[in-house]
């Protein structure tokens, strides 16, 4: 008895959406669409609220989803449109700690503080370096030196004076040249030359000999207080110095003191700043003094290097909260770092050379971070949860730690710490972090999950059309078609596989509005139209489709057999998808069984050469328990059969192709034969429900371009399973075929569907008895399988 397959076919309607035309027409005409953040998320949306409003310990934030779904851009402009109305933070600096130069000290002002703080820094610098000759150039300075000078002169000049009285009443004459005294005997009031000196008798000699010694002897104990003449007239000309660069530097402190009398930091700073200040100006005139004076030294960058702040995060008064995303979390990069310079061959570094980091860049705001480049960096995960627990952010070099660093660095004062940290990563990821990490879940309270498919709502197409119309503002278009942009909002669905569920991979379908412009330029239109995306498409389709075509044309060229017309015992044409890169598409393969008496049970060659992955064969596995069920509840299951998908020659996962492996299997064991017109996809479980697959729509689509290549006739289409009705967003050209009646698409919901569809005729419903009505397809399973357990078991078959 033949079956009307008509019954199983779907209607032209069902083969793709209905799209809201007057709600995307009402979207394209408010531009209050254009401030969209979301598009659906309302999970998201909540969490991400709740996160950002709560500002108790340990309540930051995971977002969770998987790459190109827009999370980063959703939740940055969320964030940024949240924190507008909160106050910019502190400023932050670090200046030089005068008693510990080892560990610079942290100072916060209101928001652009640091920045007035360090202008007024560098206008004292400036000041100094003006006032510095002025001071001591001064008369009164320049005559108190030279009166210190003058005595320290006479007490010398008087202890000279008195050896030289003596040695003149002794006939001896003293020379004082180039700051050494020789003496010279005189004979006849005249200093006698050394030619003079020799012609000398032994005992004139040595008479003269004795009395210099003597004359030394007594300018020695003359000159004994010498070097402490000299100290005193030092520390007297120090002293002169000083208290002239202090009085030069009081009024200039003055001002800086009245300005900052209300920071305490500052107030502290510049006390110590005093001294330090007054000891610089002693150096600088010390080599103002040299006679050869030094070309490395800069006397600015000399006070620069020593007082002027260093100004790590500066902020405006109408700045908002900061949100900061670092895209290369390294330690440097988010925990700041000391540079190095090199100083005559020695590695040089001061407070100065500190630089921040992404942290102090956020404090006081929110930090965006990327945890799976995070957990990649060395000491950087441990690092920042030590920082968030203790509130406080420190500039430890891990290097140290690991001995790779063995010169001298500092120890910058630790600043208070204030974010709110965001991870984004995946779903993987968080739950690993769950399992391993005892504190993750104690700093990362606030799950923001982003879903892969969004309803199609009013207010989801609202926003879509939104954030498409405020991308196409950017790229300088006065906007899109109505046709247009249904055809995106089709193209999301498609994404998606789904009728009423957009793709939460938004990115994917600003990449297509992205390749539409470009052809909207070529064409020198201002709007995007409907023909924009088709060439798109097109062209995509072309750019990305070499393996496809390549498969399509070893079918077409018969290196892969595939029959589209005829009937075949035990063979079925099964339908696969394949993902290659960014493309998926859809292609036909055949799928034979074999039946024979014996007891090895269902063979998947595919597993037994280690081609099918576990899930294939699970679904492989499952035919013993459907035959069984079925067929063998009054004898034991008794058969060999093996089942291949012909000429696949790489790897194999899915159970799509479960069902056409039973049609094929039960073929080939009651020897009715199946068309070669249809092709089928479907998975099932042990009673012989048929279950949805993914990737229907390039499947469809994959069989359908060679039977239009043959030549449609009117007779072949593909059967899917009926709960896979939802999933479907054919191409134009498939639905056009099915409205002519050139090819159907059948849907199922059980494995009897399928065997009365292809083998037109009708499976059989078991009676209460228990039989099949006879000439059944289940009537000859049921025989077939009866005869051969009676062969294998040593009985005699019919």
């Amino acid at each position: 008895m033949s079956v009307d397959s008509k019954l199983y076919a779907l209607d032209v309607d069902a083969l793709s959406p209905t799209i809201n035309r007057r709600a995307i027409n009402s979207a394209l005409k408010d531009d209050e669409a254009l401030n969209a953040t979301f598009i659906g998320q309302e999970r998201a949306r909540e969490a991400l609220t709740f996160g950002l409003g709560i500002n108790t310990k340990g309540y930051n934030l995971y977002v969770m989803g998987e790459p190109a779904t827009g999370r980063f851009t959703l939740v940055k402009d969320y964030i940024e449109r949240q924190v507008a109305q909160l106050p910019a933070p502190d400023d932050c600096c670090y200046i030089n700690n005068f008693d510990e130069e080892r560990e610079p000290v942290a100072l916060k002002f209101p928001p652009g503080g640091g920045k007035a703080f360090h202008k007024d820094m560098a206008a004292l610098i400036d000041d100094v370096l003006d006032s510095l000759p002025i001071a001591f150039d001064n008369p009164g300075y320049q005559r108190r030196r030279a009166s210190i000078s003058r005595e320290f002169e006479q007490k010398y000049d008087a202890a000279i004076d008195a050896v030289e009285r003596y040695a003149q009443a002794n006939d001896v004459a003293l020379y004082e040249e180039g700051g050494s005294i020789t003496f010279s005997p005189i004979v006849n009031g005249k200093p006698l030359s050394d030619t003079e000196f020799a012609s000398l008798t032994d005992a004139q000699r040595e008479g003269f000999y004795t009395l210099i010694d003597e004359l030394e002897n007594r300018l020695s104990e003359g000159l004994l207080s010498l070097p402490t003449w000299k100290r005193e007239n030092s520390e007297r000309l120090r002293e002169l110095d000083k208290k002239t660069a202090e009085q030069g530097i009081k009024p200039l402190l003055k001002v800086l003191e009245h300005k900052y009398a209300s920071e305490l930091g500052v107030m502290k700073y510049l006390k110590q700043l005093k001294t330090a200040l007054v000891n610089a100006i002693l150096v600088i005139h010390s080599e103002e003094q040299k006679e050869e004076k030094s070309d490395d030294f800069d006397k600015k960058i000399f006070l620069e290097e020593q007082f002027l702040p260093n100004v790590l995060v500066s902020n405006k008064l109408d700045d908002a909260a900061p949100v900061i995303y670092e895209p290369n979390p390294t330690y440097q990069n988010l925990f700041g770092k000391i540079e190095y310079t090199n100083i005559h061959g020695s590695v040089f570094t001061n407070y100065r050379m500190i630089q921040p980091g992404a942290l102090h860049r956020a404090n006081g705001g929110y930090l965006l971070l990327d945890v799976d480049q995070l957990i990649e960096q060395p000491f950087v995960w441990d690092t920042l949860k030590l920082a968030i627990k203790s509130q406080r952010l420190r500039m430890d070099l891990p290097q140290q730690d690991v001995g790779m660093v063995n010169n001298i660095t500092l120890n910058p004062q630790p600043i208070d710490l204030n974010v709110k940290i965001v991870l984004l990563g995946s779903r993987d990821l968080y739950y690993t972090l769950q399992d391993y990490d005892d504190e993750f879940d104690e700093l990362f309270r606030v799950l923001v999950d982003f879903d892969l498919e969004i309803p199609v709502t009013r207010q989801a197409l609202f926003d879509f059309v939104g954030k498409v119309r405020a991308h196409l503002i950017q790229l300088g278009l006065k906007g899109i078609t109505a046709n247009a942009m249904c055809r995106l909002v089709e193209y999301s669905l498609r994404m998606a596989e789904h009728k009423e569920k957009l793709s939460a991979h938004f990115a994917e379908v600003i990449e297509l509005v992205n390749e539409a412009y470009y052809f909207c330029q070529k064409s020198n239109a201002d709007t995007l139209e409907l023909d924009h995306l088709k060439t798109a498409l097109s062209a995509k389709k072309r750019r990305t489709g070499r393996v496809s075509q390549t498969l399509l044309n070893d079918i077409k060229e018969g290196h892969v057999l595939i029959a589209t017309e005829g009937k075949a015992v035990g063979k079925v044409n099964g339908l696969t998808v394949l993902d290659i890169g960014d493309t998926a598409f859809g292609t036909p393969a055949r799928i034979t069984s074999t039946v024979f008496a014996g007891a090895s049970g269902v063979v998947d060659i595919e597993r037994e050469v280690e081609l099918g992955q576990p899930i294939h064969s699970k679904g492989v596995m499952l035919l013993n328990g459907y035959l069984g069920n079925k067929y063998a509840q009054h004898f034991p299951l008794t058969l060999s059969a093996n089942i291949a998908l012909e000429q696949s020659y790489g790897h194999i996962d899915g159970d799509s192709a479960s069902l056409g492996e039973l049609v094929a299997l039960i073929s080939a064991l009651t020897e009715i034969p199946c068309l070669q017109t249809l092709a089928i996809t479907g998975s099932i479980n042990q009673y012989g429900e048929v279950q949805a697959v993914g990737g229907v729509n390039e499947k469809i689509e994959g069989f359908f371009d060679l039977c239009q290549h043959r030549g449609l006739t009117g007779t072949q289409g593909v059967i899917i399973p009926k709960s896979n009705a939802i999933n479907l967003v054919l191409d134009a050209t498939v639905i056009d075929a099915v409205k002519k009646g050139l090819f159907h698409i059948y849907t199922v919901e059980t494995v009897d569907d399928a065997l009365s569809i292809l083998m037109e005729q009708e499976a059989g419903k078991i009676s209460s008895k228990g039989r099949y009505p006879k000439n059944s397809i289940n009537y000859h399973a049921v025989n077939r399988l009866y005869n051969i357990a009676l062969i294998v078991n040593g009985g005699d078959g019919e």
